[in-house]
């Protein structure tokens, strides 16, 4: 059972969603938090996996919630799912890198819903390509940038560079494999081993690290 956590100051959209959540058998909402300082102390006693969190909240918003959870050791299996009103969200990127695993819509559908939070669960990035490439390219292209040293990606091989790069350009495992020539399961592990390397959290702290490293740039990916 994947216990879940919903974050967000407005009651009627914590009811929708539970009720949304409700219609997996496999997934349970343990709580509700109408704060940040409430989401994180609620991901401690409930021991929720996946917290579904609202950016904007009065106090603590869900960003520095966020990174209090990701900084948390205790917290080190919560993924944390942003919830937007709209896709391009000026905060969204900052989310991500502060350590959410991905982002929602609000009027998202309810089978897309479920889908989502057990794709997050299992330790995968929510970051579909099309969104990705949007999203990410356009927000990192005008939000305050936190360069990092390009050396840091001298970890990587050649082909795991490769592979970051398409990881940022929104592909997924199936889509890196067509175009770089090697099966599914090569490409899963070229990404597995770039995240071990560069201590990312998961895929979407991949996506950050080609922008920050200048691997990739804004618009080109």
């Amino acid at each position: 059972m994947i216990r879940v956590l919903l974050a967000d100051d407005q009651a009627l959209v914590r009811a929708g969603f539970r009720v949304l959540v409700g219609i997996a058998p496999d997934i349970e909402v343990v709580g509700e938090a109408a704060d940040g300082a409430a989401a994180v102390s609620l991901a401690r006693s409930m021991r929720a996996e996946v917290v579904l969190m609202d950016i904007r909240m009065p106090g603590t918003d869900g960003l520095e919630a966020t990174r209090q959870i990701v900084a948390d050791p205790d917290l080190s299996g919560v993924r944390v799912i942003i919830l937007t009103t709209f896709e391009a969200d000026e905060y969204v990127f900052e989310a991500i890198r502060a350590g959410a695993s991905g982002f929602l819509v609000k009027d998202i559908e309810p089978e897309d819903l479920v889908n989502a939070i057990r794709v997050v669960a299992r330790g995968d990035a929510l970051l579909s390509p099309s969104v990705t490439r949007k999203l990410i390219s356009s927000i990192a292209g005008r939000g305050p940038a936190r360069r990092i040293d390009a050396s840091a990606l001298s970890v990587l091989t050649d082909r795991e560079r490769e592979v970051l790069a398409l990881v940022a350009a929104g592909m997924s495992n199936d889509e890196i494999a067509g175009a770089l020539y090697m099966s599914p399961l090569t490409a899963k592990t070229h990404v597995s081993r770039a995240m071990v390397k560069l201590g990312a959290r998961d895929r979407a702290q991949l996506v950050v690290t080609a922008y920050e490293t200048g691997l990739v740039r804004p618009g080109l990916s």
